[in-house]
């Protein structure tokens, strides 16, 4: 997209983290943002945000793994804004266990949130930007879409299902108005751990180690720098990038290299 002053965005996972950084980082250049979540306290806070910048916001609170309420969404939001330009699929949610520790809700849980929430995200608003002069589809990937890790097992599968449908829609999307960005960022300062299923000994670890991680705010000017330049894969955070570059160089070494960091972590365990 060339420009986003006067235009409408579309944000899931609107009330915190990357979704509210972006929120604000478009209403400052003048874009109108439909904010969707399911914290309904949390995007009030985000709506005043946005207003208080000069632009309008509206509210939908929405499940984005429910079908239904996905599909009555482009309506909601053109009625309230007359247009969609950008849709960023940004909903998510973690769970860290092994495997064997996660159960069958689990794996219903973010698999509905992570990808059916993209899917339907993408479905249900691709008619109406296609009607626009220019628009643009950012899907939020993971570096753990670039390759398998410990403790990833559903969070990983989501994430790569997530960049296979961002490769699809990039190549049927050749040709048309819409541009598409699968991102994958490392480590951003978000509350994602607050909401994952994990043990508690290793959310207390992580929190520590997310402190330092790169601020939500940075993750959204990178973001639309790359909606900017028409970036479709983007990979920022050290870590991501150093991994998006071994699984290319690489990639049986790469989960070589992983399961080498696993034996021995067991081992010191």
């Amino acid at each position: 997209m060339r420009r986003f002053k006067g235009r409408v965005a579309v944000i899931t996972g609107a009330g915190s983290g990357i979704g509210r950084a972006l929120s604000l980082e478009l209403a400052g250049r003048g874009t109108n943002i439909a904010l969707v979540d399911v914290d309904e306290g949390r995007l009030s806070l985000v709506q005043a945000e946005v207003e208080a910048l000069g632009s309008k916001a509206s509210v939908h609170i929405v499940d984005v793994s429910c079908r239904a309420q996905m599909e009555a969404l482009p309506e909601q939001v053109i009625a309230q804004h007359g247009a969609v330009h950008l849709l960023v699929n940004n909903a998510g949610v973690s769970v860290n266990l092994s495997f064997l520790e996660q159960t069958m809700d689990d794996l219903d849980w973010i698999t509905g949130i992570n990808y059916w929430g993209v899917i339907y995200g993408c479905k249900f608003f691709l008619p109406y930007l296609l009607k626009a002069d220019e628009a643009h589809i950012v899907n939020m990937s993971s570096m753990a879409g670039l390759t398998g890790m410990k403790g990833q097992s559903s969070y990983s599968p989501t994430k790569f299902a997530v960049r296979g449908l961002s490769e699809c829609l990039y190549v049927e999307l050749a040709g048309t108005s819409v541009g598409i960005t699968c991102v994958h960022p490392g480590s951003v300062a978000t509350n994602i751990l607050e909401a994952a299923r994990m043990e508690e000994s290793n959310r207390r670890k992580m929190l520590k180690f997310f402190h330092m991680a790169m601020p939500a705010e940075k993750a959204a000017q990178l973001i639309l720098r790359g909606v900017e330049k028409k970036r479709f894969k983007l990979v920022f955070c050290v870590e991501s990038r150093l991994l998006n570059f071994l699984t290319r160089l690489t990639p049986r070494g790469t989960l070589a290299l992983l399961r080498l960091a696993n034996r021995s972590s067991a081992t010191s365990g």
